[in-house]
Order: C-alpha cells, then structure tokens, then sequence
C-alpha cells in the first residue's frame, strides 16, 4: 500500500486548535481577573481546589478513561455497521455513564470532606479547609454534565465533526468571565460566584454538544442501565484505562498536598499550570482528539504505511509548534506571568514564585504533548493496558521526587516531579509503540528535521532573554510594552531560522491544512 496523500488530520487539527486558542485565551482572561480580585490568597486557593475535584474525576471518568474505549468501539460500529447500531451502543455507554455519575456525585456531596482533605490536608490548619468544602459541593456536579459531555464529543469527533466538542469550553470562560464581572460590580463573593459559574457552564457545555450530536441523528437520551454485551466489553476496555487515569490523578493529588503546606503554593502552580496548559491545550490535547479516530480507521483498514505516517505527521507538527513555546517559556516567564496577572492582588513576589514555576513545567511540556500523539497507536487498538503499565511507573517517580524533594525544593518538587515523570512516560510509551508495530518508527523526514526544530528554537530562546533583559534596561518596568516587543520579534526569528535550516517548508503547511482525501 502506498504511502498516504495529505489527509483531513490537521485541517481538523487546526479546527480543534483554533477552538481551543480561542477558549485558552478566553481563559487567561478569566485567570488575570481572579489573579486580580483573588489573588494568590485563601479564597483563590479554595476556588483552585474546588475547581481541580470535579475536573480531576472528569478525566477519570470520561477523558481519560471512557471516551479512549468508547471512541474506536463506537468509531467500529458506525463504520462497519451503521449508524443505527453505532446508536444502539452509544444509548447504552451513555446510560450506563449516567448512572454511575449520578451515584459518585450523590456520594461525594456525603463524603466531601475526605475528598478536600485527600487533595490539600495542609488547609485543615486554616480556613480554608470549610471554604473549599463548601466551594466543592457546589462545584462537583459539573462533573455530571462534562463527562456527559465528553461522550457526545467522542461521537462527534468519530463522525469527523469536531467544532461544536472544541467550542464547548469557550462557553466555560465565557461564563467564568461574565461571573467574576458581575460579582465585581455587585460585590459578591467571587469564590462564590465562580463555583456556581462551573456548574452552569457544565449544562450548557453538555447542551451544546448534544444539540450538535442530534443534528446527525445522535441526540441520544439516557434509558434504564443494562449490562450488555458491548457494555461489558467497554468496561473490560475502560477499566484499565479508567486505572491509568486514576494513576495520573495521583499525581496531581501529590503536587496538591505538597502544594497545601506552603502558603500560597497552591496558587502559584495553578497560574503556572495555566500558562503552560496553552500550548498543550491548542496542539498536544488538539491533535489526540483528531488522531485517534484516524488511527482507529486505519488500524482497521489494514493500513500500517498510513497510520505511520499519520504519527510521523502529527509528532512534526506539533513540534514545530510545541518546542519553541517551551524554549520561550523558560527563556522569559518572569515577563510572561507579569504582564499576565501582576495587578490588584497579584503582587511582584508572586510573579517570581509562579515564573519559576512556570519554567519548571515548560521543560516537561513536549513530553506531554508527545504524550497526546502515542496513546492513540494503543486506544486505536483497544489496549488499554499498556498505558496503564507505563502512568504507573510514572506516578511511582512522580510520588518520589514531589515528596522526596520537598525539604530541599520546598513548592517546587511538585512542578520538578511532574516534569520529570511526564518524560519517563513518553519515553516508556515510544519504547512500546516500536515493540507494538515495527513500521510505527522515526522517519527520515521526521530524523531530519526535529534537530532543526530544536536548533532554531533555541536560537529563539537565547534572542527573546537577551532582547527582555535590553529592553528592560532602556525602558525599565514597561514589562506589556516589553513583551508587545519581544514576542512578535521571537516567533518572526523562529519561523525564519525554522524556514532557513529546512526545520519544515511553507508548502507543507499549505498542504496538510488543504481539504483533500487518501490515497
């Protein structure tokens, strides 16, 4: 079989990442404007926590778990057996998920405070301990309706259409921002206003998606829960995958806690985990949502040489993308966090602590996006348990350098944990991907050009921190005018370099963005 003309996959690439741009900008507006009302204080910090339970079971639930197996077994049924059947099976996930949400949110309301506790003890020694209760068991049913959603996004993105599941969180921040607005001008309690912000916005998030979902015949309605055949075989397939997500939260629940004992901390990785979230949301989490119903279509058709050659695609253009915003990142984040939320309540010490931070996640975050590309080789196939195997040995390094660290690091050992147990599992998952399939290798346009990525990123790099540092001494404390400069000017700098050593050529943009079909 011949190798693959350009395909749809980063045109709707570049669908979900415009989408998602579009939300994450939308979401460092929500962030400059807690960061200014709330700053990095006790109810900014309960609010993080809060927010983090919910979203940390959503991708227990429904991400991280359930949508990588219901996406290629509901992707199988449309395709090799139409649309009726394909509705069958997601009236049946969709039940089934329901219920079991129902259930877990009733009993997290019962046990909410073990849930805070489990996350951030350190806050029992103060206040805000019942605050983030109370702020969780507001907060939690969004849960309920975001996990719903994800299922409809998953049926979505199986029949190609992916705009109504990547606009769904621009909704989020839209009303996040229209909250904290209101709330200012009617002197509300912002923490309060925020939380019932996320649980409206989880109803209209699942309520874009389903009105999207019935426009092709998908508006599927919850019925009474039976454990079928293809329901056992999505349990069998999700629980593994259901485990490795919990083992990702694990890893997260040891930053919290090591975060909790240092005032403030809790804060500071949330801004940094904001800035850095940008380029993993719009390339990394875009391209996994695109990449895996096309590998599941390929694996199935037999096509080895097109689902190479879709991975070789994907990991080079998210590089292309990924590796200089992780060189500015640690280049300049002192710039960045400061022009992003130092006013009101976000103080100059705070800009430090989470600049540091920042850089901290910025050297991790090619593995995570990396990350996004080959899971799917597995998900594709319905093996979930590799995964597993490899987000376990991560969380084990991730467990020994947070805690580990601590004493010396101080809030830093959970950035430097995160870091480093992300690389150990893109390394342990590439590892796999070679044993999965020998074609599923480097190749040698990928060989070539990523030392030309990475040569005229840093490149980049060293040109942003020299052209900060003089800019600051000439006109000193103008820190958006600074950044209005030095940005433009590095990204100019990259894609010329980029361009100029063969690191990748304007006609590939052009042609991978073109509508066109297989070969």
């Amino acid at each position: 079989m011949s190798t693959p003309k350009p395909i749809r996959l980063l045109r709707s690439f570049a669908t979900v990442g415009g989408w998602t741009m579009a939300s994450r900008v939308l979401g460092f507006v929500r962030d400059i404007l807690i960061a200014a009302y709330l700053g990095a204080g006790p109810v900014a910090e309960a609010f993080f926590v809060a927010f983090r339970l919910p979203n940390m079971f959503r991708r227990f639930f429904a991400e991280g778990a359930f949508n990588m197996a219901f996406v290629p077994m509901f992707s199988k049924r449309l395709e090799g057996e139409g649309p009726d059947a394909a509705r069958a099976f997601g009236t049946e996930a969709l039940s089934a998920l329901f219920a079991a949400l129902v259930a877990f949110t009733i009993l997290a309301q019962i046990v909410m405070p073990w849930f805070v506790y489990a996350l951030a003890s350190g806050f029992q020694a103060d206040e805000r301990f019942d605050m983030a209760v109370v702020f969780s068991r507001i907060v939690f049913p969004y849960i309920l309706f975001i996990s719903l959603a994800a299922l409809f996004s998953g049926v979505l993105n199986a029949f190609g259409h992916f705009a109504a599941a990547a606009a769904a969180p621009v909704l989020l921040n839209v009303i996040f921002i229209g909250a904290i607005i209101a709330a200012a001008v009617m002197r509300w309690n912002v923490g309060l206003a925020l939380v019932w912000a996320a649980a409206f916005a989880g109803i209209a998030q699942l309520a874009l998606v389903w009105f999207a979902a019935r426009r092709l015949g998908m508006g599927l309605i919850p019925k009474r829960p039976r454990l079928t055949p293809d329901v056992k075989r999505l349990i069998s397939v999700g629980i593994p995958a259901a485990l490795a997500g919990g083992v990702m939260q694990i890893n997260l629940l040891v930053g919290t806690q090591v975060a909790s004992y240092f005032d403030r901390a809790i804060s500071w990785l949330s801004y940094a985990d904001r800035v850095y979230q940008l380029p993993l949301g719009v390339v990394g989490i875009a391209i996994g949502v695109v990449l895996l119903p096309e590998l599941s279509r390929r694996f199935r058709a037999g096509d080895r040489a097109g689902t190479a050659n879709a991975m070789n695609r994907a990991a080079e253009f998210t590089m292309i993308l990924t590796v200089p915003a992780s060189v500015a990142l640690v280049a300049i984040p002192g710039l960045i966090v400061g022009v992003l939320f130092e006013r009101g309540a976000f103080t100059s010490a705070d800009t430090q602590a989470t600049a540091l931070a920042l850089a901290i996640y910025a050297l991790g975050l090619p593995s995570f996006v990396l990350q996004k590309v080959l899971q799917p080789a597995y998900f594709a196939r319905e093996d979930t348990r590799t995964p597993l195997r490899f987000a376990i040995v991560s969380m084990i390094v991730n467990v020994a350098l947070a805690i580990g660290l601590a004493p010396v690091a101080g809030f830093l050992a959970a950035a430097i944990g995160t870091t480093l147990a992300g690389w150990a599992n893109t390394a342990l998952l590439w590892r796999g991907v070679r044993k999965l399939d020998p074609d599923l290798t480097i190749d040698n346009r990928l060989a070539n050009r990523l030392p030309r990525i990475v040569i005229a990123s840093a490149i980049m790099g060293v040109a942003a921190w020299a052209m900060t540092n003089g800019l600051q001494a000439v006109i000193p404390g103008q820190t958006i005018a600074i950044l209005a400069l030095v940005l433009p000017a590095s990204i100019v700098l990259y894609f010329a370099l980029a361009i100029g050593l063969g690191a990748f050529l304007p006609s590939d943009l052009k042609q991978a963005l073109r509508r066109g079909t297989d070969a």
